[in-house]
């Protein structure tokens, strides 16, 4: 049988592998397989041994760490068991495209919410740049409902942390607070301890948003802080 980092190679697109480099400029271990393609191949190895394949798989390659975090994100087990596999994978994501790829596989989490909650908090006040923007990816893909506003938008006053993913991940979910919680999330603009690009880029995303009306984006734009 082929090993998987050889069937990766077979799959890979130099077209796609150059547009995946600039959108990850700082990850130079890009094969350029396609993420349907890295789907398909996950599920595959789902339907057989996949706690074989997660205790001996790979991560020298981008696709190879994607691959292992679309795997935990189709396991079918007990939650505790995901999230250990979970927690064994957070410290192997290094970019925005592998966190954000595979908090949207979590699934899982709609079936768990209080017990993933809990999971998350730690993360969501950690040193780690990437640690941080997986709580808040997870935030803003799944909880993102009445019991769970209040809590996110006070969470996300409480982050404090300079890395450049942190920062955008928090002014994303952000602006889907203010799609779907337009009032509360107003209230939290007008008065937060969110630092200036934060704050900026949050008003940004949602003044670039399709759902938001002329008259409130105009607003919005006044609201914007000077740079001093």
């Amino acid at each position: 049988m082929k090993t998987i980092r050889e069937q990766l190679f077979e799959l890979a697109d130099e077209e796609y592998r150059q547009f995946q480099s600039k959108l990850c400029p700082n990850t130079d271990s890009i094969i350029g397989v396609r993420l349907p393609i890295l789907r398909k191949l996950a599920k595959e190895i789902e339907k057989g041994d996949w706690q074989e394949f997660l205790r001996n798989s790979n991560d020298r390659y981008f696709e190879e760490v994607m691959l292992k975090g679309m795997v935990i994100g189709y396991i079918k087990t007990d939650i505790d068991e995901i999230l250990k596999h979970i927690a064994e994978f957070v410290p192997q994501i290094d970019n925005w495209s592998v966190c954000d790829s595979f908090c949207s596989g979590l699934k899982c989490t709609k079936n768990h919410k209080e017990r993933v909650w809990d999971f998350l908090q730690p993360y969501l006040f950690s040193k780690e740049e990437f640690h941080i923007r997986f709580g808040v990816v997870m935030l803003l893909n799944y909880y993102m409902e009445d019991a769970y506003i209040d809590k996110i938008l006070d969470i996300f006053n409480h982050i404090k942390h300079e890395g450049y993913y942190v920062k955008m991940a928090v002014a994303w979910a952000i602006s889907v607070c203010y799609v779907k919680y337009d009032i509360k999330t107003m209230y939290f603009l007008e008065k937060n301890n969110l630092d200036d690009f934060t704050y900026n880029k949050a008003i940004q995303k949602i003044i670039e948003s399709l759902q938001v009306d002329q008259h409130t984006k105009a607003m919005l734009k006044q609201m914007k802080r000077k740079n001093n």
